[in-house]
Protein backbone atom coordinates (compact mmCIF):
# COMPACT_ATOMS: atom_id res chain seq x y z
CA UNK A 1 0.00 0.00 0.00
CA UNK A 2 1.07 3.61 -1.09
CA UNK A 3 2.61 5.23 2.10
CA UNK A 4 2.64 9.54 1.45
CA UNK A 5 4.88 11.61 3.23
CA UNK A 6 5.32 15.62 3.48
CA UNK A 7 8.45 17.21 3.40
CA UNK A 8 7.64 20.77 4.77
CA UNK A 9 5.53 21.37 7.83
CA UNK A 10 2.54 21.98 6.56
CA UNK A 11 1.05 22.27 2.85
CA UNK A 12 -2.05 23.84 0.91
CA UNK A 13 -3.49 21.81 -1.63
CA UNK A 14 -6.75 23.00 -3.81
CA UNK A 15 -8.08 20.32 -6.28
CA UNK A 16 -10.83 19.91 -8.70
CA UNK A 17 -11.45 16.39 -9.14
CA UNK A 18 -13.99 14.17 -11.33
CA UNK A 19 -12.17 11.08 -9.64
CA UNK A 20 -10.08 9.78 -6.86
CA UNK A 21 -6.52 9.22 -8.68
CA UNK A 22 -5.48 7.26 -5.79
CA UNK A 23 -6.37 4.06 -4.25
CA UNK A 24 -6.50 3.53 -0.25
CA UNK A 25 -3.40 4.59 1.08
CA UNK A 26 -1.78 5.90 4.36
CA UNK A 27 -0.01 9.15 5.33
CA UNK A 28 3.29 9.79 7.35
CA UNK A 29 1.46 12.97 8.51
CA UNK A 30 -2.38 14.56 9.44
CA UNK A 31 -4.65 15.74 6.84
CA UNK A 32 -7.62 17.56 7.34
CA UNK A 33 -9.73 17.42 3.99
CA UNK A 34 -12.96 19.82 3.33
CA UNK A 35 -15.09 19.63 0.69
CA UNK A 36 -16.19 22.57 -1.01
CA UNK A 37 -18.44 21.05 -3.62
CA UNK A 38 -19.74 17.97 -4.89
CA UNK A 39 -20.84 14.82 -4.09
CA UNK A 40 -19.36 11.28 -3.52
CA UNK A 41 -18.30 8.81 -0.30
CA UNK A 42 -15.25 8.75 2.05
CA UNK A 43 -13.52 5.43 2.50
CA UNK A 44 -11.93 4.83 5.34
CA UNK A 45 -10.27 2.15 7.32
CA UNK A 46 -12.88 -0.19 5.33
CA UNK A 47 -15.96 1.98 6.29
CA UNK A 48 -17.66 4.88 4.00
CA UNK A 49 -19.69 7.86 4.49
CA UNK A 50 -21.50 10.15 2.01
CA UNK A 51 -20.38 13.15 1.92
CA UNK A 52 -21.40 16.72 0.42
CA UNK A 53 -20.45 20.02 0.34
CA UNK A 54 -19.15 21.41 4.26
CA UNK A 55 -18.27 18.44 5.10
CA UNK A 56 -14.45 17.78 6.77
CA UNK A 57 -12.30 14.77 7.63
CA UNK A 58 -9.26 14.37 9.81
CA UNK A 59 -7.18 11.67 8.40
CA UNK A 60 -4.44 10.62 10.76
CA UNK A 61 -1.11 8.56 10.31
CA UNK A 62 -3.28 5.66 11.19
CA UNK A 63 -5.85 5.74 8.48
CA UNK A 64 -6.45 3.87 5.20
CA UNK A 65 -8.35 5.64 2.95
CA UNK A 66 -9.24 7.01 -0.22
CA UNK A 67 -12.55 8.93 -1.89
CA UNK A 68 -15.11 7.53 -4.44
CA UNK A 69 -16.50 10.79 -6.22
CA UNK A 70 -20.09 10.99 -7.90
CA UNK A 71 -19.92 14.55 -8.78
CA UNK A 72 -17.73 16.74 -9.65
CA UNK A 73 -15.45 17.54 -6.40
CA UNK A 74 -13.47 20.46 -4.96
CA UNK A 75 -11.38 19.29 -2.61
CA UNK A 76 -9.52 21.66 0.13
CA UNK A 77 -6.86 19.73 1.40
CA UNK A 78 -4.43 20.99 5.01
CA UNK A 79 -1.67 18.65 5.40
CA UNK A 80 0.50 19.08 8.46
CA UNK A 81 3.08 16.77 10.19
CA UNK A 82 4.49 17.54 13.79
CA UNK A 83 7.14 19.55 12.99
CA UNK A 84 4.79 22.53 12.13
CA UNK A 85 2.88 21.08 15.68
CA UNK A 86 6.11 22.19 17.69
CA UNK A 87 6.76 25.30 15.64
CA UNK A 88 6.59 28.56 17.14
CA UNK A 89 3.39 29.26 15.09
CA UNK A 90 1.68 27.73 18.12
CA UNK A 91 1.63 29.05 21.60
CA UNK A 92 1.49 26.17 24.12
CA UNK A 93 -2.08 26.33 25.04
CA UNK A 94 -2.95 25.92 21.45
CA UNK A 95 -0.57 22.54 21.12
CA UNK A 96 -2.88 21.32 23.84
CA UNK A 97 -6.07 21.73 21.97
CA UNK A 98 -3.92 20.29 19.02
CA UNK A 99 -3.36 17.01 20.99
CA UNK A 100 -7.15 16.27 20.47
CA UNK A 101 -6.65 16.52 16.79
CA UNK A 102 -3.83 13.41 16.88
CA UNK A 103 -5.46 11.58 20.31
CA UNK A 104 -9.23 11.69 19.78
CA UNK A 105 -9.78 11.18 16.27
CA UNK A 106 -11.81 7.87 16.10
CA UNK A 107 -10.39 6.93 12.99
CA UNK A 108 -13.99 6.51 11.59
CA UNK A 109 -15.56 7.84 8.39
CA UNK A 110 -18.12 11.15 9.10
CA UNK A 111 -17.78 14.81 9.29
CA UNK A 112 -15.54 16.30 12.17
CA UNK A 113 -17.45 19.47 12.59
CA UNK A 114 -20.28 19.00 15.30
CA UNK A 115 -20.48 22.22 16.11
CA UNK A 116 -23.19 23.78 13.96
CA UNK A 117 -22.19 27.51 14.28
CA UNK A 118 -18.63 25.87 13.08
CA UNK A 119 -19.59 24.53 9.85
CA UNK A 120 -20.60 28.35 8.65
CA UNK A 121 -16.92 29.55 10.36
CA UNK A 122 -14.66 27.00 8.44
CA UNK A 123 -16.19 27.73 4.93
CA UNK A 124 -14.38 31.42 4.50
CA UNK A 125 -11.73 30.33 6.24
CA UNK A 126 -10.85 27.55 3.92
CA UNK A 127 -11.88 30.07 0.74
CA UNK A 128 -9.59 32.59 2.15
CA UNK A 129 -6.24 30.06 2.10
CA UNK A 130 -7.43 29.42 -0.95
CA UNK A 131 -7.41 33.14 -2.39
CA UNK A 132 -4.42 33.99 -0.47
CA UNK A 133 -2.82 30.47 -1.89
CA UNK A 134 -3.39 30.93 -5.40
CA UNK A 135 -2.64 35.04 -5.76
CA UNK A 136 0.39 35.02 -3.72
CA UNK A 137 -0.05 38.65 -2.80
CA UNK A 138 2.31 40.42 -0.29
CA UNK A 139 1.86 39.30 3.24
CA UNK A 140 0.17 36.48 2.17
CA UNK A 141 2.56 33.68 3.74
CA UNK A 142 1.86 35.09 7.38
CA UNK A 143 -2.03 35.50 6.39
CA UNK A 144 -2.20 32.22 5.42
CA UNK A 145 -0.13 30.73 8.47
CA UNK A 146 -2.66 32.86 10.88
CA UNK A 147 -5.53 31.31 8.99
CA UNK A 148 -3.96 27.80 8.81
CA UNK A 149 -3.88 28.47 12.66
CA UNK A 150 -7.28 28.91 13.53
CA UNK A 151 -8.60 26.22 11.21
CA UNK A 152 -6.36 23.88 12.91
CA UNK A 153 -7.92 25.10 16.33
CA UNK A 154 -11.23 25.48 15.13
CA UNK A 155 -11.21 21.78 14.51
CA UNK A 156 -9.25 21.13 17.48
CA UNK A 157 -12.25 23.15 19.44
CA UNK A 158 -14.98 20.52 18.35
CA UNK A 159 -12.86 17.33 18.86
CA UNK A 160 -11.91 18.53 22.42
CA UNK A 161 -15.24 19.70 23.25
CA UNK A 162 -17.68 16.75 21.56
CA UNK A 163 -15.70 13.74 21.71
CA UNK A 164 -14.24 12.77 24.86
CA UNK A 165 -15.27 9.13 26.18
CA UNK A 166 -19.12 9.01 26.94
CA UNK A 167 -19.43 12.82 26.65
CA UNK A 168 -22.59 13.85 24.25
CA UNK A 169 -24.65 16.90 23.51
CA UNK A 170 -27.03 16.04 26.81
CA UNK A 171 -24.01 16.60 28.89
CA UNK A 172 -24.55 19.52 31.18
CA UNK A 173 -22.47 22.41 31.21
CA UNK A 174 -20.93 22.11 34.57
CA UNK A 175 -19.61 18.82 33.49
CA UNK A 176 -18.45 20.04 30.28
CA UNK A 177 -16.33 23.09 32.67
CA UNK A 178 -14.81 19.97 34.72
CA UNK A 179 -13.29 18.24 31.73
CA UNK A 180 -11.80 21.59 30.08
CA UNK A 181 -10.26 22.17 33.55
CA UNK A 182 -8.88 18.74 33.45
CA UNK A 183 -7.59 19.56 29.79
CA UNK A 184 -6.28 22.75 30.80
CA UNK A 185 -3.97 21.21 34.14
CA UNK A 186 -3.24 17.78 32.76
CA UNK A 187 0.65 19.05 33.29
CA UNK A 188 0.19 19.97 36.28
CA UNK A 189 -0.84 16.93 38.74
CA UNK A 190 -1.72 19.10 42.23
CA UNK A 191 -3.80 20.97 40.27
CA UNK A 192 -5.80 17.79 39.55
CA UNK A 193 -6.15 16.88 43.25
CA UNK A 194 -10.12 15.83 43.96
CA UNK A 195 -9.65 18.28 47.05
CA UNK A 196 -8.28 21.17 44.63
CA UNK A 197 -11.21 20.98 41.73
CA UNK A 198 -14.09 20.92 44.58
CA UNK A 199 -12.73 23.58 45.73
CA UNK A 200 -12.38 25.57 42.60
CA UNK A 201 -15.75 24.70 41.88
CA UNK A 202 -17.50 25.53 44.76
CA UNK A 203 -18.54 21.44 45.35
CA UNK A 204 -18.03 18.88 47.74
CA UNK A 205 -15.62 16.59 46.83
CA UNK A 206 -18.14 13.32 47.24
CA UNK A 207 -20.51 15.40 45.01
CA UNK A 208 -17.70 16.27 42.38
CA UNK A 209 -17.11 12.40 42.20
CA UNK A 210 -20.71 11.17 42.05
CA UNK A 211 -21.90 14.51 39.48
CA UNK A 212 -18.68 13.85 37.29
CA UNK A 213 -19.52 10.05 37.19
CA UNK A 214 -23.21 10.71 36.50
CA UNK A 215 -22.88 12.75 33.61
CA UNK A 216 -19.76 10.97 31.84
CA UNK A 217 -20.01 7.51 33.04
CA UNK A 218 -16.89 7.11 34.20
CA UNK A 219 -14.99 8.29 37.36
CA UNK A 220 -12.98 11.60 37.60
CA UNK A 221 -9.83 9.59 38.40
CA UNK A 222 -10.31 7.13 35.17
CA UNK A 223 -10.54 9.91 32.97
CA UNK A 224 -7.64 11.59 34.11
CA UNK A 225 -5.74 9.12 33.61
CA UNK A 226 -7.02 8.10 29.89
CA UNK A 227 -6.24 11.49 29.30
CA UNK A 228 -3.04 11.73 30.08
CA UNK A 229 -2.44 7.89 28.61
CA UNK A 230 -3.14 9.48 25.05
CA UNK A 231 -1.12 12.79 25.26
CA UNK A 232 1.71 10.85 26.27
CA UNK A 233 1.35 8.00 23.49
CA UNK A 234 1.22 11.42 21.22
CA UNK A 235 4.85 12.09 22.80
CA UNK A 236 6.07 8.85 22.20
CA UNK A 237 4.51 8.62 18.97
CA UNK A 238 5.31 11.66 17.16
CA UNK A 239 8.26 13.43 19.14
CA UNK A 240 11.31 13.02 19.57
CA UNK A 241 11.71 13.93 23.26
CA UNK A 242 13.43 11.74 25.51
CA UNK A 243 11.33 9.43 28.42
CA UNK A 244 13.07 11.31 31.26
CA UNK A 245 11.66 14.47 29.41
CA UNK A 246 8.33 13.17 28.52
CA UNK A 247 8.09 12.36 32.57
CA UNK A 248 8.93 15.78 33.94
CA UNK A 249 6.53 17.53 31.32
CA UNK A 250 3.37 15.42 32.73
CA UNK A 251 4.93 16.16 36.50
CA UNK A 252 6.26 12.59 37.54
CA UNK A 253 8.54 12.45 40.28
CA UNK A 254 11.08 10.46 38.38
CA UNK A 255 11.26 7.95 35.46
CA UNK A 256 10.44 4.84 37.19
CA UNK A 257 7.34 6.41 38.78
CA UNK A 258 6.34 7.46 35.24
CA UNK A 259 7.30 3.71 33.27
CA UNK A 260 4.85 2.24 36.28
CA UNK A 261 1.82 4.10 35.43
CA UNK A 262 2.82 3.75 31.74
CA UNK A 263 3.22 -0.10 31.95
CA UNK A 264 0.20 -0.28 34.52
CA UNK A 265 -2.60 1.46 31.88
CA UNK A 266 -0.89 -0.01 28.57
CA UNK A 267 0.62 -2.87 29.60
CA UNK A 268 4.21 -2.10 28.26
CA UNK A 269 6.88 -0.06 28.95
CA UNK A 270 7.61 3.54 27.55
CA UNK A 271 9.90 2.63 25.43
CA UNK A 272 8.70 -0.60 23.79
CA UNK A 273 5.25 1.22 22.67
CA UNK A 274 7.87 4.01 21.33
CA UNK A 275 9.47 1.29 19.42
CA UNK A 276 6.06 -0.47 18.30
CA UNK A 277 4.27 2.61 17.14
CA UNK A 278 7.55 3.42 14.96
CA UNK A 279 7.69 0.36 13.50
CA UNK A 280 3.83 0.57 12.56
CA UNK A 281 4.01 3.79 11.38
CA UNK A 282 6.90 3.10 8.44
CA UNK A 283 5.00 -0.40 7.65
Amino acid sequence: MNKEHLYQPFEIVYKSLDECPKGEHKHMFFELVYIISGTGRQCINKNKFDYRAGHMFLITPEDCHSFEIDTTTEFFFLKFNDIYIKSKAFHSEDIERLEYILNNANHQPGCILKNISDKTLVKPIAEAIIREYVNRDIYNKELIQQLVNTLIVVVARNIAKYLPAAVDEKTEEKALDIINYIQKNIYSPAQLRTDIMSSYFGISETYLGKYFKKNTGETIQKYIINHRMKLIEARLKFSDKRINEISGEFGFTDESHFNKFFRKNNGVSPSVYRKEAAQLLTA
